[in-house]
């Protein structure tokens, strides 16, 4: 759906909800503040737990370990355990974690030209 093919700005309140929850999905996925550098971080390739924390500046190990499961959850990311001892972890971004492309690009241009009005007045 794109955004020409949205209803009309005359809706009923229910209307309204029901235009709403696909963006309030989306939102609530991908909420907080490290999920999209995360997603990121995977756009180059499959990377090791490590090698996220080391690419994802601040954020805990606890922390990444739980936005991983929700990501994971959310068919977002894969994890592959790989039979070596000690056993190799490896995340990446699924198809599914692709189709945000626009969505994240869309992001940084907005927030740059956030940053330009805020900074300019």
């Amino acid at each position: 759906m794109s955004l020409k093919t949205l209803p009309s700005p005359t809706l009923t309140a229910t209307e309204c909800t029901q235009a709403l929850m696909h963006v309030r999905d989306a939102l609530e996925i991908l909420s907080g503040k490290w999920k999209l550098p995360i997603l990121i971080a995977l756009s180059t390739g499959e990377m090791r737990f490590r090698q996220i924390a080391t690419e994802v500046n601040g954020i805990t190990d606890k922390m990444l370990s739980k936005e991983l499961k929700d990501l994971e959850i959310n068919q977002l990311v894969t994890r592959t355990v790989l039979d070596t001892f000690p056993p190799t972890v490896i995340y990446a971004r699924t198809e599914h974690a692709d189709t945000l492309s626009d969505v994240i690009a869309a992001l940084r241009k907005w927030g740059y030209l956030h940053r330009q009005k805020i900074i300019n007045g």
